[in-house]
């Protein structure tokens, strides 16, 4: 039993290590030439644009529950006048951001596993290699890049959909002018309201993409193993996330701490 279990964690240092190292060469690539602007552009349309259906939907199912719930808690206070105010709060600082990031991560992150694992597993990365083509610039770092990118837009799309969701639902219950809720919403943020969540959703990119990346390309086994690198690539990044949006919102606190307000 002892030597299982120290030959897990083995494993799980030498996976993790791998993981880690990975990262850091798709960091580093992402500031090297050739960028293959077409490729991330193609990425960013796959990964952003064709997931902001998801996000809007989400975003106004979110935001018109948050507004239900939190009118009924301020109802007892005498400060419905604030319903807006504390949404777009509540959204702008941690809601939107952890649930856009695991939304993407659900239907972004298995496609990268399942795509880059297929590629693997059917030689289509070594043919690449065998062109002289840089197939972890072109495969990894340009998804990691899109990621990256397409994150912190996707993070605005959720919060301007929670908010519309929010207005919906209070428009219904109380009849709140459009004007008024959206006034008394950005009234209550200021700018340095905006940027510690932007920058955690650039981390989520970087963590979503290359997670996927590294569970694709590296996947073996044939169509079993595709379908394990798909599983796994949502499994880990969501847990990866979780956990890192835990630290972030710490460390934002700490050096932000008129976020925390």
């Amino acid at each position: 039993m002892l030597v299982r279990t120290v030959a897990a964690a083995e494993d799980a240092i030498e996976w993790f290590g791998g993981l880690s190292l990975f990262t850091g060469r798709a960091v580093r690539e992402l500031f090297r030439r050739p960028f293959e602007f077409t490729e991330v552009l193609k990425q960013v349309f796959e990964i952003g644009w064709r997931s902001a259906p998801l996000i809007i939907l989400s975003g106004l199912a979110v935001g018109a529950v948050l507004s239900m719930h939190t009118r009924s808690t301020l109802e007892r206070f005498g400060a419905v006048s604030m319903i807006p105010t504390a949404l777009a709060f509540a959204l702008v600082t941690e809601t939107g951001p952890l649930i856009t990031g695991l939304l993407v991560s659900g239907r972004v992150g298995a496609g990268i596993g399942a795509e880059l694992g297929g590629m693997r597993v059917t030689e289509q990365i070594d043919a690449l290699d065998s062109l002289a083509v840089d197939s972890f610039k072109y495969l990894v770092v340009t998804r990691v890049m899109a990621c990256i990118i397409a994150l912190p837009l996707l993070t605005v799309l959720m919060n301007l959909s929670g908010l519309l969701g929010g207005y919906l639902a209070e428009a219904v219950v109380s009849g709140a002018s459009f004007t008024f809720y959206f006034r008394s919403a950005f009234n209550g943020l200021a700018f340095s309201n905006y940027i510690p969540p932007t920058i955690k959703t650039v981390v989520f990119g970087l963590i979503i993409g290359s997670t996927s990346a590294y569970l694709g390309y590296n996947a073996t086994g044939g169509a079993e193993g595709v379908g394990r690198a798909s599983t796994q690539s949502v499994v880990l990044s969501s847990i990866f996330l979780i956990v890192c949006n835990v630290i972030l919102v710490k460390c934002i606190f700490f050096l932000f701490p008129g976020t925390a307000l």
